[in-house]
């Protein structure tokens, strides 16, 4: 049988999924093209729940029909029926209950989701130029044996081969499950290159992790946007391109900026300058929607702050610990290149352990 917060989750699902049928044949709603989306996919996306706990209900209605009969002085014949039936009702209720908590439970159906990470070199000058070139790398990998799709939608790199910033989105498989965690300040502990004394030195990297929304999750009022266009320039201002190719995008409530000037397309430097704005947008939203609810703190891993220092990667001891969740691993080497199974998965047992005792 269900747990009581399941059961009161399930029953909630249920009165929206018949609220969604009812608005759904509204004529005020299917006059409305971007609200009809919305709901459209709400009610898409219970159908399966839906259709599980109706299974569920009629389930345990046929079992207590099966047990009364059972209790009562009917016909033997016929209490012998309800046994037989009785016999293979439970093992389904047990197959559906299952099927239930799991659909409950975010860290197993939680629907995969594209992100646009961002990785930015912080303090530390020259040195956190070259780790944030060694994080892209380490994820590039990490996406490489994943099978996961990696495209670059902006590069900024420095005279010296590290990069200041980087921005790229990840489709695939488990892919926003896995990494959803990375968002942080990530800090490197070795001796640069250019140290003749041989002095460990602390440099810090930030990255981010923003769910790429779709266009009906988020709404953008092209009045609200200023969008400049003028010619890419490469490293100390040099110019790249000898059309007006690169794009600004200046969201004027937020005032959140996106720049976009790889492409040698005007147009295609444009749609990615506004998938990045989509979910730096929504990203904002989720922020401050976190810092207001505290209750939703108990449930994450992390503070969700992006200025925590969430990972220290030592290279004179060869280790990387996540300083979120105790986690350390002395394969400092094989992380950064790409073998990131084993921090992941921490993170991820973290967060169910976490779901867990909050369901309870």
């Amino acid at each position: 049988m269900l747990r009581p917060n399941d059961e009161a989750k399930l029953v909630k699902a249920h009165q929206r999924y018949a609220e969604l049928e009812v608005l759904l044949a509204d004529e005020k709603v299917v006059s409305d093209a971007n609200q009809m989306a919305k709901l459209a996919k709400e009610f898409s996306s219970l159908g399966n729940l839906i259709e599980l706990y109706r299974s569920y209900q009629k389930t345990v209605s046929h079992i207590h029909e099966s047990q009364e009969i059972l209790k009562s002085k009917g016909d033997a014949e016929f209490k012998e029926l309800a046994q037989s039936e009785l016999l293979s009702l439970e093992p389904r209720l047990k197959e559906l209950t299952g099927q239930l908590t799991d659909y409950l439970d975010p860290s197993k159906n939680e629907p995969d989701k594209n992100i646009i990470v961002e990785i930015r070199a912080g303090t530390g000058g020259l040195e956190a130029s070259l780790f944030a070139a060694d994080l892209y790398r380490m994820y590039t990998k990490y996406a490489d044996l994943k099978a996961w799709k990696l495209e670059l939608m902006s590069y900024t790199d420095t005279e010296a081969g590290g990069v200041k910033e980087v921005v790229f989105s990840l489709s695939g498989r488990e892919c926003s499950k896995r990494l959803k965690w990375e968002s942080g300040i990530h800090r490197v502990q070795r001796v640069p290159t250019t140290e003749a004394s041989g002095r460990i030195h602390t440099s810090a990297v930030t990255v981010a992790i923003l769910f790429e929304p779709e266009e009906i999750d988020l709404e953008i009022n092209p009045k609200d946007l200023k969008i400049d266009v003028y010619r890419s320039s490469g490293p100390g201002g040099q110019s790249v391109n000898t059309t007006d190719s690169a794009v600004r995008i200046t969201h004027l409530p937020s005032g959140t900026v996106v720049v976009c000037q790889d492409e040698r397309s005007q147009l295609k430097n444009r749609a990615k300058a506004m998938r990045i704005l989509r979910a730096r947008i929504l990203d904002h939203m989720q922020q401050e929607a976190f810092h207001k609810e505290s209750a939703l703190r108990k449930s994450q891993v992390g503070s969700g702050d992006r200025s925590e220092k969430i990972r220290t990667y030592n290279f004179p001891d060869r280790r990387v610990t996540d300083h979120r969740i105790g986690f350390t691993s002395h394969q400092l080497e094989s992380i950064l290149n790409g073998d990131m199974d084993e921090l992941t998965g921490a993170l991820m047992a973290a967060e169910k352990d976490l779901k867990e005792h909050d369901r309870q």
